[in-house]
């Protein structure tokens, strides 16, 4: 497969599609919600979504921003909304300016900024909350929320019946729960995993792992803003995720040897758990 055709993961029903390599490239979509989490260099797989969420602004996770504005004006979509940090909106609408002036055409584009705990609605029943990381520039994290109704804890062991006869009556039977269901962070240190409960509780944490053994210390992971896998090994048992997926990791590993150093170094009782991200 071609590197701009990206690769696909999926747990349970939620799938993705997409690529990501330290330094090189990260843009991760969910094609079922019309959103990618960034968008590297602006591939094919990102140009027909309709939310894009950005972590912070490196080259490698931010720069197609302004090639999938042009596609999108030149086949005649409607303008995407690029979610972004605040200290990003401003630099990223003056790019925009300089290419409007470069090619002699106005965008209509929305660049909406991002602030910790905003939420942001993809439909009824679905939305995006934005969670801090530690990067050495402003960034964020996002976790994907489904509302489901459930029947109200004080009312479980009910009858169908007595349950009917409370509706007639114009009681509310149900409650809406918010379930953390994706978590996506894009550079950043281990101290996301504390920053929000919720992140440890999604039922799929894709997260940044750069460096996995003794070739790069967790110091100077921890200098350049990232997280090393000597890191994440002594979290595991606090991460109540079903599924751990890495990402980002470093181009110095190829695929058969991270998958070794991965199989050699996850605890065998979390090995069903913990999974590299196959698009690189």
């Amino acid at each position: 497969m071609s590197v701009q055709a990206g690769e696909s993961w999926s747990y349970d029903r939620y799938k993705f599609h997409g690529l990501s390599l330290s330094g090189i490239r990260t843009a991760v979509a969910m094609p079922e919600l019309s959103l990618s989490f960034d968008v590297a260099q602006g591939y094919p797989y990102l140009l027909t979504l309709k939310h894009f969420f950005i972590t912070h602004g490196h080259l490698d996770h931010a720069a197609g921003i302004p090639y999938i504005l042009s596609q999108k004006a030149m086949t005649s979509q409607p303008a995407p909304n690029f979610y972004m940090p605040k200290s990003l909106v401003e630099p990223m609408d003056q790019i925009m300016k300089l290419w409007e002036k470069i090619e002699g055409h106005q965008y209509t584009y929305n660049f909406i900024p991002v602030e910790a705990d905003m939420e942001f609605p993809l439909n009824q029943n679905v939305y995006v909350k934005a969670f801090p990381t530690t990067h050495r520039i402003e960034s964020f994290g996002y976790t994907v929320f489904e509302m489901h109704k459930k029947l109200k804890a004080e009312l479980q062991g009910l009858s169908e019946k007595e349950i009917v006869d409370l509706r007639r009556k114009g009681q509310e039977v149900n409650e809406v729960v918010h379930i953390p269901v994706v978590s996506f962070t894009g550079d950043t240190q281990i101290e996301f995993l504390d920053s929000r409960p919720w992140i440890r509780k999604s039922k799929i944490l894709m997260m940044e792992s750069t460096y996995i053994d003794n070739r790069k210390t967790i110091e100077s992971a921890r200098q350049w803003g990232h997280t090393h896998l000597d890191e994440i090994i002594p979290r595991l048992k606090d991460i109540e995720s079903e599924k751990i997926v890495l990402i980002h990791l470093s181009s110095r590993y190829s695929d058969t040897e991270m998958k070794k150093i991965i199989s050699h170094r996850i605890p065998v009782e979390y090995q069903d758990k913990v999974e590299i991200f196959p698009g690189r």
